[in-house]
């Protein structure tokens, strides 16, 4: 056994040393005879480590003290980085944003923001009556939301649904709303507002609190928003107080539907929409107003989804309820039912809105439609349902002219109506 440990370690040594050697010509092999070693070292030319290895580290340390200095100065680093980096970037087909984004200046706009538009946003406390079948006296509620100051003499745009709740069971009901008042986010002051005018189609409405001086809202182009730019939703969440959040914006033109019915198209975000919220600004990163919070999605599995009305949309309407108390609206006068392709098909109707109401003496009745017709397009367009024919006759004025192409027995008729004021 002990020969055997012995033999193979002689044979691993040898084993090593050719494999350290096995490139070297110099060492190429053995020999035992002491004359031929000196005559080798006599006739041998330089050693390979003074020819070959000694140059060859010393240039890599030369290297390395080069490349090491170069970098050690900022100007000649920068210049080096800088011109691989412009190398590298014309390379790739794809453009691709290399600087880094400070957090100070995202930080510096989010301050900036809220410093300006605080001073244009208010809280609403609003204390509805209660009659309830548990107390024979009225008792009272409060409800929170916020709003939008949009002239320096008391002028507030909100939510509809702030100042009017619609909030009842089969135990209790809300009255109007007995009471309003403002708190100021700039110095808490509290003011009684009065109700200028309301409108719920659109879930807008217009108070108004006796001071001058106050700061207008600066409005913003909702029409030119573009998805993935900054925004700030401003209000009294939860009856808190001023409070900001920040988001994105997350999409253009969302069509959604409230509780109510009411139809909208909004300006979807991930700012955090709390109870509170509505009536008050969602801004951009100029502290413009670009849309006013109205409602948000709550549920399991459900986050960052809030909407808000453009605020381009809401500039007609509060113009209205500041001069007429009501927003004067063209009217037809039917009531009609969604016709798609499978409902259509099934009773033997075409796509359209089928005409169920008509209104003693209204436009469409003194057009001449009737009860059982398809509406299937409106002034040479086709539509399909209530809303694209409303969208199209709100963007006329009262007693503008209207055609209507009528689907009857099978055959298509235009008929022409004048638009009246809707009651």
């Amino acid at each position: 056994m002990e020969e055997n440990k012995k033999d193979n370690l002689q044979t691993n040594e040898s084993n090593s040393f050719k494999s350290a050697t096995s490139n070297s010509v110099t060492y190429s092999s053995f020999d035992n005879s002491k004359s031929k070693n000196k005559e080798k070292k006599k006739n041998s030319s330089p050693s390979f480590g003074k020819t070959v290895l000694l140059p060859f580290t010393c240039g890599i340390l030369g290297a390395g003290i080069v490349i090491g200095t170069c970098f050690g100065i900022p100007t000649i680093r920068d210049n080096i980085l800088g011109e691989y980096l412009a190398d590298a970037s014309s390379t790739n087909t794809t453009s691709i944003n290399t600087q880094a984004i400070s957090l100070l200046d995202y930080s510096d706009t989010s301050v900036g923001v809220a410093q300006k538009v605080l001073p244009s946003i208010v809280g609403i406390n609003v204390t509805y009556s209660v009659n309830s079948l548990f107390y024979n006296n009225k008792s009272t509620a409060n409800a929170q939301g916020s709003g939008v100051i949009i002239s320096e003499d008391g002028y507030i745009l909100t939510n509809n649904h702030v100042i009017n709740s619609s909030s009842s069971s089969s135990y209790y009901e809300l009255g109007k709303a007995s009471k309003i008042t403002v708190t100021l986010f700039n110095d808490d002051t509290e003011y009684e507002a009065k109700i200028v005018g309301t409108d719920e189609q659109t879930d807008l409405a217009v108070i108004k609190i006796e001071k001058d001086g106050l700061t207008a809202a600066e409005l913003g182009d909702s029409d030119s928003v573009q998805v993935g730019e900054f925004c700030m939703a401003i209000g009294n969440n939860l009856g808190l107080g001023s409070t900001v959040t920040d988001g994105i914006v997350s999409a253009v033109n969302r069509k959604v539907t409230d509780e109510e019915g009411n139809s909208y198209t909004a300006i979807q975000t991930n700012a955090a929409i709390n109870s509170g919220n509505s009536g008050g600004a969602l801004v951009n990163s100029k502290g413009e107003v670009i849309g006013i919070n109205t409602l948000k999605v709550s549920g399991d599995g459900v986050e960052g989804i809030g909407f808000a009305i453009p605020i381009n949309s809401t500039k007609d309407i509060y113009s209205q309820l500041i001069e007429y108390n009501k927003v004067k609206r063209p009217y037809l006068g039917i009531g009609g039912l969604d016709l798609d392709e499978q409902t259509a098909k099934q009773n033997n109707l075409t796509v359209g809105v089928y005409v169920k109401t008509l209104d003693d003496f209204s436009a469409a009745e003194k057009a001449g439609v009737r009860v059982g017709d398809v509406i299937v397009k409106v002034d040479g367009k086709e539509i399909e349902n209530m809303d694209e024919l409303n969208e199209i006759k709100n963007q006329k004025p009262i007693g503008d002219k209207i055609t209507l192409t009528l689907w009857r027995d099978g055959k298509t008729r235009d008929v022409e109506a004048t638009l009246q004021e809707q009651p």
